[in-house]
């Protein structure tokens, strides 16, 4: 999910280099950018429905995004539920919205 429409690859070489420095591996043509409106529920934007099959074809093991309003404005919404029961990690480079260990049983509680 990018701010403004042109910076796109801004945003993806974040999120390339968070997870270059962990040493996971971004297959190529998962790198994904996303220009929708964070209002509009992820399922209808373009950048999410690639998301969903690179999940569903186990091309990827997780999904980093900048702060998960970007899928998601509470823990057991949508998308970021979806992914966890997918078996995917999710991860948002946002220091102030880490979370580690939860399962999707957790995130609906």
């Amino acid at each position: 999910m990018a701010p403004l429409r042109g910076v796109e690859h801004l945003v993806l070489d974040d999120l390339t280099a968070y997870a270059d420095d962990r040493g996971w591996v971004v297959p190529a043509g998962c790198a994904i950018a996303d220009n929708g409106p964070l209002d509009q529920a992820p399922a209808m934007r373009a950048g999410w429905q690639r998301v969903r099959v690179a999940a569903t074809g186990r091309l990827v093991h997780g999904v980093v995004v900048p702060s998960f309003a970007h899928i998601a404005y509470r823990a057991g919404d949508g998308e970021r539920a979806w992914l966890l029961e997918q078996g995917l990690f999710v991860v948002a480079t946002d220091p102030t919205e880490l979370q580690a260990g939860l399962t999707p049983a957790e995130l609906r509680a």
